[in-house]
């Protein structure tokens, strides 16, 4: 069954992760370390920052009518204050191609890479990064927003916390388990990005040396580093600021966030942890979302509760390339339970699957939109489903082993585009 011809069906992309050469970034920065966390460094990745033309024209080529992509914070304020117009007018020109190809273009303001010099005062925890952030969002919005229907502002915001619960877990699973790799593989598995925490515990010590000469402190607090409460809630000010700030500058644009959230299905008597995680990873988040636009949803499996907390993978279990489970039907789950306290409008701004047999993408992509057309079935506010990703990429510090995308690119002869049979069975549900 197609989708409305209003309905926003495509896919996502996040900079740093496709455009390549992100110099002034801090991920940048700690990829090229010594004693780095990340499996190897971005360098071109998949060179989409010159390639985005022909990206584009793949995705409008399938039937898709939306995109989504960030705008680097790094590129368009490589020093604190200096902002590069050039860098502005590139995204523009992103933008407008979007436009020719009959695409909506959703642009994310931060995905996960931040300025390097923002970390060197104080990141993620410092009080400054509030008004930095705002400051960040006017710019781009004077200079682009008059082109734009939506904008999220921060990508994932409760992943700090998602990443404190999950190294606390980590280091449990460290005392019990004889093998240290085999609990990595386990509590990597729960976070909804590429992680490699193994690395970061052996390289703990020298790591802290090369942070203290590159920011000037030993534990620098980036988007991804472990969160405090106080953090976590600064993110979600710091977004407030700027859905507030782009408001007033453009009324009609529609604003929101995205949020990391997993389908969480408690065994009989533990509804109890189960309601605490979920006021964790969303509910207390409410106060600072009542005011948008829209949520950005973004789902990959589930995650099941027992009376000590997360359960392990069920017996023979499928599991995709990051160690998830294959569970597509946890993306309808969760848009039921976010709509039960969430009444704006619902924009799936990442699903996907990580996978070297395109036949399961398909697989997953069919089940995941059987739920959505069930949701929307049922009168939910779901504006568009955005597939992640549009190409294979550099996840993070898992570097470019995890295959994501919609698009192949063979990396090693001249960054060509190979679309997969996912592409087109996505294109397939749009309207004609």
């Amino acid at each position: 069954m197609k989708f409305p011809k209003e309905f926003l069906l495509g896919a996502s992309t996040a900079a740093h992760q496709v455009e390549g050469n992100n110099r002034y970034s801090d991920l940048w920065a700690q990829e090229q370390m010594e004693h780095s966390s990340f499996a190897e460094p971005s360098n071109d990745a998949v060179d989409h920052y010159h390639r985005y033309e022909e990206d584009i024209a793949l995705l409008a080529g399938a039937g898709l009518n939306a995109y989504r992509f960030s705008i680097e914070w790094a590129r368009v304020e490589p020093q604190e204050g200096c902002f590069d117009e050039s860098e502005l007018e590139h995204y523009r020109k992103v933008i407008r191609c979007c436009r020719e190809h009959g695409v909506e273009p959703v642009v994310t303001l931060h995905h996960f890479s931040s300025p390097k010099w923002l970390i060197e005062r104080g990141g993620w925890e410092a009080e400054s990064t509030v008004d930095y952030f705002k400051r960040y969002a006017v710019k781009v919005v004077e200079a682009l927003g008059d082109e734009l229907h939506y904008i999220c502002t921060i990508n994932e915001a409760n992943m700090g916390l998602q990443i404190a619960a999950i190294s606390k877990r980590y280091m449990m699973q460290m005392q019990k388990a004889a093998a240290a790799r085999a609990a990595a593989g386990q509590a990597e598995s729960s976070v909804q990005m590429g992680m490699n925490l193994q690395k970061m515990l052996e390289n703990r010590k020298a790591a802290a040396a090369e942070s203290l000469a590159l920011f000037g402190t030993e534990n620098p607090q980036t988007f991804q580093t472990q969160r405090t409460p106080e953090g976590d809630l600064l993110i979600m000010r710091a977004h407030a600021a700027a859905r507030d700030a782009i408001k007033a500058i453009c009324p009609e644009l529609k604003v929101g966030l995205t949020l990391s959230l997993h389908d969480l299905q408690p065994e009989p008597g533990c509804e109890a942890l189960a309601a605490k995680e979920w006021a964790e990873e969303f509910t207390h988040y409410l106060p600072y979302i009542q005011n948008d636009d829209f949520l950005g949803v973004q789902n990959y499996t589930r995650t099941r509760i027992g009376p000590d907390g997360q359960l392990p993978m069920p017996e023979g279990a499928e599991l995709t390339q990051m160690g998830y489970e294959f569970y597509p039907q946890a993306l309808a789950n969760v848009l039921r339970a976010v709509a039960k306290d969430f009444h704006g409008d619902l924009l799936i701004t990442e699903n996907g699957i990580g996978t070297g047999d395109d036949t399961r993408r398909v697989e997953f992509i069919r089940q995941a939109l059987a739920g959505v057309q069930d949701c929307l079935a049922e009168g939910l506010p779901i504006k568009g489903y955005l597939h992640w990703s549009l190409l294979d990429n550099f996840e993070w510090q898992k570097g470019f082993s995890m295959t994501f995308g919609l698009i192949a690119v063979d990396r090693a002869n001249g960054q060509t585009r190979h679309p997969k049979p996912s592409l087109a069975f996505l294109g397939s549900y749009a309207a004609d």
